[in-house]
């Protein structure tokens, strides 16, 4: 079996970029990525996975450093025909991104599961980090919403998709849950690499919606509380805000403060160390009153350097 160094848990554009400074500093080989799938959905036909196409466009080097998803150079050929038509075209797949999506879909229902798939698109892309979807089962984030919207009245439970695309993340939430996780087997490696990765790495993805899904796959938390010292988060939060997405509004809106030291006490059952940016250093105190060491550094990943330099300390971060 394949050993990996360096696990990091994964969910969409926070991983990518923790994702492209890792790589810089150790061998992309001797790194797997286990990525959420609860943001997975069917449309038109489709099976398309956010994360995991994330990471993999960002990885291969294809990745739209504007939208912070897709493809760059795309090309909206279909979507465009689509709107004409009158179909569905609040979720936007550019023509090449549907390549990706065509080509799982038809894989999967050929009897291939996911991770299968999933190898092999990231070797015909070009891509050496091992990615694993956490599961190969189905899992879904589902939300209830705790106002009306354009899905309905205020309690109702529409998909993660919906919420953060259809709505745009504007509509404050009651409740989140992972429909299938109660069955939901780990898949192929994942446990195996957390058991026996020198370091596991926890990105700055939204900790409600990206490890949130990743933790509730039978014997991932398991694994990751015994191994404790080994686990390395980076904050979502910096200066009481998250950097992009909803992190900071679903943390305050589901009980959890929104700031790094609301992190630690999401986080302190199973990761060790917490990194924080330098503009939380006031707070570190606070962090380690809740058990888990912590280390100031910069943690804004603005250019491809200050990901690699981000990267470094969250490597010599493990106590």
């Amino acid at each position: 079996m394949l050993v990996a160094v360096l696990v990091a848990l994964c969910g969409g554009v926070g991983a990518a970029r923790m994702l492209s400074g890792l790589v810089r500093v150790v061998p992309p080989a001797d790194i797997t990525a286990v990525v959420n799938v609860g943001d997975d959905m069917e449309l038109h036909g489709l099976h398309i996975s956010p994360d995991l196409d994330t990471v993999t466009y960002t990885l291969a080097g294809m990745d739209n450093p504007e939208t912070g998803w897709g493809v760059s150079g795309e090309t909206w050929t279909v979507m465009e025909e689509l709107s004409r038509l009158g179909g569905e075209d609040w979720f936007r797949l550019g023509d090449r991104d549907l390549a990706t999506h065509l080509f799982r879909t038809g894989q999967l229902r050929a009897g291939e599961p996911l991770s299968a798939v999933t190898a092999e698109i990231t070797r015909r892309r070009g891509v050496a980090v091992r990615l694993l979807p956490v599961t190969d089962d189905p899992l879904r984030t589902r939300v209830t919403l705790a106002e009306p919207s354009a899905c309905g009245p205020p309690g109702i439970e529409v998909s993660f998709q919906d919420y953060f695309v259809r709505l745009r993340h504007q509509v404050a939430v009651r409740a989140v849950r992972f429909e299938g996780a109660p069955s939901a087997r780990p898949g192929p490696g994942v446990l195996e690499s957390l058991e026996e990765a020198v370091t596991v790495v926890v990105c700055p993805s939204n900790p409600v919606v990206s490890i949130g899904p990743v933790l509730a796959v039978d014997g991932v938390r398991r694994v990751l509380e015994a191994r404790r010292a080994r686990v390395v988060a980076v904050s979502p939060i910096v200066a009481g805000a998250a950097l992009k997405g909803p992190a900071d509004r679903l943390m305050a809106e589901l009980g959890t403060e929104a700031t790094v030291v609301g992190v630690a006490r999401l986080y302190a059952p199973w990761v060790g160390t917490l990194v924080v940016d330098e503009a939380d250093a006031r707070h570190a105190g606070d962090v380690e009153a809740e058990g888990l060491r912590c280390v100031v550094a910069p943690t804004v990943m603005s250019s491809p350097e200050r990901a690699a330099a981000l990267a470094r300390v969250v490597i010599g971060a493990r106590a």
